[in-house]
């Protein structure tokens, strides 16, 4: 069973760096994308970037786009987020997630099996 546990959610203020870690167990071999995503209170579950198993692909909504990077570590089995110029609009619930099998890039949700418990981010102005 593949398991994601995020970290490194807090309060920051606007203008700070923050960066959320997913460390995936349960599989080895192949690496596989991962995804991460977010979620305010009352508002749907939002897409903020994807990398792909070798990590030579990224993908960002315009959201985000210049001020989120995503790298990994697959020796470490690790996904990093890192958050740049936050804002309050950044506030949410972030998710690391990934797929079942091997695929592309996506930023649909549903292309996403495993999802980890989330980390709250929370941006005053």
């Amino acid at each position: 069973q593949v398991q994601l546990v995020e970290s490194g959610g807090g309060l920051v203020q606007a203008g700070d760096s923050l960066r959320l870690s997913c460390a995936a167990s349960g599989r080895t071999g192949s690496y596989y994308a991962m995804g991460w995503f977010r979620q305010a209170p009352g508002k749907e579950r939002e897409f903020v970037g994807a990398i792909s198993g070798s990590g030579s692909t990224t993908l960002f909504p315009d959201s985000v786009k210049g001020r989120f990077t995503i790298s990994r570590d697959n020796a470490k089995n690790t996904v990093y987020l890192q958050m740049n110029s936050l804002e309050p609009e950044d506030t949410a619930v972030y998710y690391c997630a990934t797929r079942q099998f091997l695929g592309s890039v996506t930023g649909r949700a549903d292309d996403y099996d495993y999802w980890g418990q989330g980390t709250q981010v929370t941006v005053s102005s």
